[in-house]
């Protein structure tokens, strides 16, 4: 909740630049950083400098594709069809793409 808190603070302040970032970078930099130290602890309590390749499973993998789909779509549809802008009807789009994900995410898991 802070973090949306602050980036529509900072959207109605006039600075939605700063806010598109912030919901991006923020996530990223969570996502990045945790992950990291976790493994570094990891190697750390394990005692050794390599640790084995962490297998992913297909859920994870689905996930995987949709984000590069996501992001693809986005470079698409934003930069090459509207000018770097977004229209409204893009977050149809965006709810479909995460409907076919839960759909494959539940397939696969059964």
């Amino acid at each position: 909740m802070g973090d949306l808190s602050s980036n529509l603070a900072m959207a109605r302040k006039g600075m939605p630049d700063m806010a598109t970032t912030g919901c991006f970078a923020g996530p990223s930099f969570n996502l990045l950083v945790g992950t990291g130290l976790g493994f570094l602890k990891l190697q750390k309590d394990l005692g050794r400098s390599v640790i084995e390749p962490v297998s992913l499973t297909p859920t994870i993998r689905i996930g995987f594709v949709f984000i590069i789909a996501n992001c693809l779509l986005i470079i698409l549809c934003s930069g090459i069809f509207f000018r770097w802008t977004l229209p409204h009807r893009y977050s149809f789009v965006l709810f479909t793409l995460y409907l076919c994900f839960i759909a494959m995410s539940i397939k696969t898991m059964f």
